[in-house]
């Protein structure tokens, strides 16, 4: 890496994405068909069906054992299916690598943050763009190309210092990561998975750990980041944020969908309650 570091930019300079040309909404980005996974004799998964419109915030809700993270791991490609599809953005991603589905702007986030605790934050935001020219040795090591790599890197320092400021961590960004604590943990985690430039983040619990004061910002961040055109599917036990921050809320139970709907309509479902809610949220 250089020795150079690049500045925050001005609060304008700092968005994520280029405000002059939104992302399309409207349509399904994402779509299961009767998913299935089972370990063994257990059936994690059971024939889950459904669709997560572009541009939403989607929240994904259920008891323990429900199947939701599996689900999520079947999305992403941690977890093959044993039966049924995944349809990312038109595109059939079903047991694809990790990897393979991160380049196609489909990224997840964790319920624990795992950032790199002994580099910098600034160090651990440099490692998420993708297609790092710098990646090649002989490009890094070669006089004739090497200040395409420096060119570069300097470009993504810069993305990132905007990005830092974003989320308002970029007097952090000379900190050991380790030391943070687990709110701005989340926010650098949601900033690194922005540097990949996705089109649907996945975020698996993301306000556990995190103070009301720092839950209140990462919900305004992803909120602005809606307007701008990205996609949610959230996991998240905190029924405040599900019932008043998502569009669309999908209940599973026993590894299937049990119901789905507005806010409103899981609040009043006697299905819902009598599986999950308890007869109040």
């Amino acid at each position: 890496m250089s020795d150079v570091e690049t500045e925050p930019q001005s609060a304008d300079s700092a968005r994520p994405t280029d405000e002059s040309t939104p992302r399309s909404t409207g349509a399904s980005i994402l779509e299961l068909r009767n998913l299935e996974k089972r370990f063994g004799g257990i059936t994690a998964v059971d024939g889950a069906s459904f669709e997560v419109e572009r541009g939403t915030i989607t929240g994904l809700i259920g008891p323990n054992g429900a199947g939701k993270s599996t689900t999520f791991n079947c999305i992403t490609g941690v977890h093959e299916p044993n039966a049924g599809s995944v349809v990312f953005d038109g595109e059939e991603i079903t047991g694809l690598e990790p990897h393979q589905i991160a380049t196609r702007g489909l990224v997840r986030t964790f319920q624990i943050a795992r950032e790199f605790p002994e580099m910098t934050v600034l160090e651990n935001m440099m490692l998420a763009p993708k297609a790092q020219l710098g990646e090649s040795l002989w490009r890094s090591v070669t006089p004739i190309v090497r200040s395409d790599v420096v060119e570069q890197e300097g470009e993504m320092r810069e993305r990132a210092w905007e990005m830092l400021d974003f989320f308002e961590i970029d007097h952090l960004a000379h900190e050991y990561a380790g030391n943070l604590s687990g709110g701005q943990r989340k926010l650098l985690e949601l900033a690194r998975a922005l540097l990949t430039e996705p089109e649907m983040l996945l975020l698996d619990e993301p306000m556990a750990g995190v103070n009301p004061s720092l839950e209140k910002k990462l919900l305004e961040h992803i909120h602005e980041l809606q307007e701008q055109g990205y996609t949610f599917l959230l996991v998240e036990h905190d029924m405040d944020v599900i019932m008043n921050h998502c569009e669309h809320v999908i209940v599973m139970h026993q590894g299937s969908v049990l119901a789905e709907g507005v806010a409103e309509e899981i609040q009043s479902n006697e299905a819902v309650i009598e599986a999950y809610l308890g007869g109040d949220v």
